[in-house]
């Protein structure tokens, strides 16, 4: 949630607002978008909602998901017959329709569509671009509320705590608001509040989402290959600290230390004395929105300079520090007067892990060789992958996608056709990438489009290449830049650590054959021959059986006169000789064959 208003304008003084009753008595009047929210979309914001009710327009949207998941399958759905483009034309429809389902049923589902429009490994193309739309935009709650909040909260009234308090917030989003105010020593600061039954609306929410992610894992279709209970626990895990403030704190703090050498990345310092778990106080930094390459221009700020340092900013906090912002969208961003990058928002935050760092650089290096079979094991040890029994088709996807990028110089390789192949080839396949490498891809791809509109010859991929290099250095991986020694040292080095590892590899062999994770399938020519031969004799008989059956009825109807029942027999006999008659020709030409 940015801090900045939307039209760049630094708001009015406090004693130029109107009085505090009349605002209050119109919570509604900040919307989301310019669109306006019905009694019924806006039901999650009263404290007194229904448990029963929110049950009801949960499932309500899960069962015409449901419906309409199950008539896209069927061909008389689609006029005039089913094609590939009809099918993606509904995705598209059906996309759409979710995003705003999602906007309407309040917060939890519209962070949860945020997080899920980072996994394009599990969801169709269509839905991951229309999540990835969703404006975290609501109608602001009243001001009474927010007093309310920080008096119980921080145990002191607003005049107490605060010279001055603007009563209109700055911004409005699902989770909470931001009213800029002043403290008594003189500082100018923000004051983030959260949204009241935040936390009651999260736990009726997640205890409703979690039987829906019961009934999904066990669907013998959808749950099959997905881990839905393991996302579940991820969604939670990433939505209970987005909504602790204090958490949030401690984010900013190490994100500015990270950054104390650094003159041009600003972050807010955090007020502890002013903060609490609903509660954030921060200073007031403000700044023009980085997308908003007009005011940019009118400043006097290099477009070209500032693509370039928000490429670096991340590079530095991904690669250097291991410690990354998750979701750097433009509003997330500003830039001030003397052209230096600031940062907001620090519920969402990743870490790179020393292991996970390690095996990124087994990647890289996988990648950097066109080697498959490096960047597969790599994968697997990064759980990107879920082992399967045959490795051999997503060998071959994975030789496919490095053949295919690599057939172009590094850095003029895009960051949003990568992340797009990759995800294509990834759906509905083993791959399964964890929440930190989605976290990147998407800001990667993100800050690509914000360089390239601040600079249209802005390339990511080129301010990156210093930093894979550094990163390959160091590690003493191979070098891609050398020739034939360098190919003749690679192949090399794959020989001796083949051969080093040989016995490592049988060992692991025999322990998968006595876990029994290992199975062997054997399959003997004349075994098949013998038991199709067996089945068809028994089936040949189980014909034989019923044509006698009704051949003897048949007789006996007719004996007695009844002509149309015997001649109904005589009919179901009849077909079962002709199904007789089409099995013994089977079993003859298989015969022949062997």
């Amino acid at each position: 949630m940015s801090v900045l208003p939307d039209n760049d304008v630094m708001p009015k003084r406090y004693a130029e607002r109107p009085p505090k009753e009349k605002l209050s008595s119109d919570p509604d009047r900040l919307l989301a978008v310019g669109k306006p929210y019905t009694d019924k979309a806006y039901r999650w914001n009263r404290e007194n909602y229904s448990r029963h009710r929110r049950f009801v327009d949960i499932w309500a949207f899960v069962l015409t998901l449901l419906f309409e998941l199950w008539l896209d399958s069927k061909p008389w759905s689609y006029p005039g017959g089913m094609t590939e483009a009809k099918r993606a034309e509904r995705r598209k429809k059906q996309a759409i329709w979710i995003r705003n389902t999602f906007l309407e049923l309040g917060p939890t589902f519209i962070k949860v569509g945020q997080l899920f429009s980072t996994r394009a490994d599990l969801f169709p193309s269509e839905y991951v671009e229309e999540l990835s739309k969703l404006q975290d935009r609501v109608p602001a709650f009243s001001y009474e509320q927010v007093e309310a909040i920080i008096q119980q909260d921080l145990g002191k009234t607003i005049p107490e705590l605060y010279r001055s308090f603007d009563p209109i917030p700055l911004a409005a989003a699902s989770l909470g608001q931001v009213h800029k105010a002043q403290l008594h020593s003189g500082e100018e600061v923000v004051v983030k509040v959260q949204r009241p039954g935040l936390v009651k609306l999260f736990t009726i929410d997640l205890e409703i989402l979690k039987g829906i992610t019961r009934y999904f894992q066990n669907h013998p279709d959808w749950g099959r290959g997905r881990d839905w209970l393991g996302i579940y626990e991820e969604c939670c895990r990433i939505l209970w600290e987005e909504i602790e403030y204090l958490n949030e704190g401690r984010n900013a703090d190490t994100f500015r230390r990270n950054f104390r050498n650094e003159d041009w990345v600003k972050v807010p310092r955090v007020y502890w004395r002013y903060t609490s778990p609903r509660v954030l106080t921060l200073e007031y930094l403000p700044g023009i929105k980085i997308s908003h390459y007009e005011a940019l221009e009118a400043a006097g700020l290099d477009r070209k300079d500032l693509a370039r340092k928000g490429a670096q900013a991340y590079l530095q906090q991904l690669l250097n520090n291991g410690f990354f912002h998750a979701d750097p969208h433009p509003g997330n961003i500003a830039v001030s007067a003397e052209g230096a990058l600031i940062f907001y928002d620090f519920g969402m935050m990743g870490q790179i892990k020393p292991n996970i760092r390690e095996n990124l650089m087994e990647t890289l290096f996988g990648i950097a060789e066109k080697n498959g079979d490096r960047v597969v094991t790599s994968l697997v040890e990064l759980g990107a992958l879920a082992p399967v029994d045959d490795m051999g088709p997503v060998r071959r996807s994975v030789q496919y996608m490095l053949d295919h990028f690599m057939d172009k110089p590094f850095e003029n390789q895009s960051v949003t056709a990568i992340a797009d192949d990759l995800y294509e080839i990834a759906y509905d396949q083993p791959f399964r990438f964890p929440a930190t490498f989605t976290f990147v891809m998407r800001a990667f791809s993100t800050l690509e489009g914000v360089g390239k509109g601040l600079d249209p010859e802005f390339n990511f991929m080129e301010v990156a290449q210093p930093f894979a290099m550094q990163l390959m250095t160091n590690g003493k991986g191979p070098d891609p830049t050398n020739t034939i020694l360098g190919e003749i040292s690679r192949q090399a080095v794959q020989v001796g650590s083949t051969a080093l590892g040989l016995p490592r590899r049988l060992e692991e062999t025999l322990e998968k054959l006595e876990r029994g994770d290992l199975r062997v399938r054997v399959r003997s020519t004349e075994t098949d021959r013998l038991i199709r031969r067996l089945s068809g004799m028994q089936m040949g008989t189980n014909y034989a059986l019923i044509i006698s059956a009704f051949t003897l009825s048949a007789t006996i109807l007719l004996v007695h006169n009844m002509v149309w029942l015997a001649a109904l027999a005589g009919l179901v006999a009849a077909g079962t000789g002709l199904a007789l008659f089409r099995l013994l020709r089977r079993l003859d030409r298989f015969e022949r064959m062997f």
